[in-house]
């Protein structure tokens, strides 16, 4: 989640070719930055000029480009100086620390920290099955607790790991068989998990872990989408809860809200379901994924 006064933004070519979307025409102002704090966070698609995409573009609150990570328009596997291939997300952490998923189906399936200051802190970038190894990852999100959740898509998982030193602490597989996860997020109260199914146009709740013990994935409720919307990335408020699911197959971004919370227990010990409606519904470009935040 973003929280200081710097938007991120981060430009996959390859999505926005199929799309035909043209960065150079969209205004710096449809990313809706506001002074003193930021409050969308946008990742967009690029054209199919090779001016633009794989880079993350780092703005200031009020609009202004401050840092631009990799060159635009050409893809690469370097680390000094970065270069990425299709930059699926990124996750900042309230110290300016920056998660990147870089491999939303090109050369790379990397996992990578940095600082504030742009530094690698350590980074996981091999393509496979095994653990810490990835396909296709194309989220990424951070718990109060320290850990890492990467939606490994390809390979049907998410992967997660120590926020300080990489270290792999597990995976999730038994929820995903019918298809991979394209989109993670925590609940402001941590005690839940939102992922997107793509394909399938589904949202799953999913229990959040105690602390020290990943376990299995348990599916708390389901959320159908309409057929077909295509749920790519989402995001959550911190101060509302409200999700924002960035639907590229409907073009477009709609809100959820919670509108009903239901203790329960059933004999196998699953407690809550969630039912959303619909809050919202915003009209985006083909082809740009969008998460806001209210902050």
């Amino acid at each position: 989640m973003l929280r200081d006064q710097n938007c991120f933004l981060a430009q996959s070519r390859r999505s926005a070719e199929t799309a035909g979307v043209n960065v150079s025409e969209i205004p710096l102002t449809s990313a809706r930055l506001k002074p003193a704090f930021c409050r969308i966070f946008l990742v967009e698609c690029a054209a199919k000029q090779r001016l633009y995409g794989h880079t993350i573009k780092k703005y200031s609150s009020f609009g202004d480009l401050v840092q631009v990570l990799g060159t635009p328009g050409k893809k690469g596997t370097g680390l000094n100086p970065l270069q990425f291939d299709n930059p699926a997300e990124l996750y900042v952490e309230d110290t300016g620390d920056i998660y990147i998923v870089d491999g939303d189906g090109g050369l790379n399936n990397r996992l990578i920290k940095l600082s504030q200051g742009f530094m690698i802190l350590w980074l996981h970038g091999e393509n496979g099955t095994g653990p810490a190894k990835f396909s296709i990852p194309h989220s990424v999100t951070v718990d109060s607790d320290g850990r890492v959740w990467v939606a490994d898509r390809g390979n049907k998982r998410i992967q997660v790991f120590d926020k300080d030193t990489g270290e792999w602490l597990g995976a999730w597989n038994n929820c995903f068989s019918e298809e991979g996860p394209s989109a993670v997020r925590l609940t402001p109260d941590g005690k839940y998990l939102i992922v997107a199914q793509l394909n399938l146009s589904r949202l799953l709740v999913v229990a959040a872990p105690p602390v020290g013990s990943i376990g299995d994935c348990s599916v708390i409720s389901t959320v159908q989408l309409a057929d077909q919307v295509l749920p790519h990335l989402l995001d959550i408020s911190g101060k509302t809860g409200a999700i924002y699911v960035a639907e590229i197959g409907a073009k477009q971004v709609q809100k959820y809200l919670h509108s009903r919370y239901q203790e329960y227990s059933d004999e196998q010990g699953i407690f809550g379901t969630t039912i959303f409606s619909l809050e919202l519904n915003l009209n985006v470009m083909p082809g740009v994924a969008a998460a806001f935040l209210e902050l």
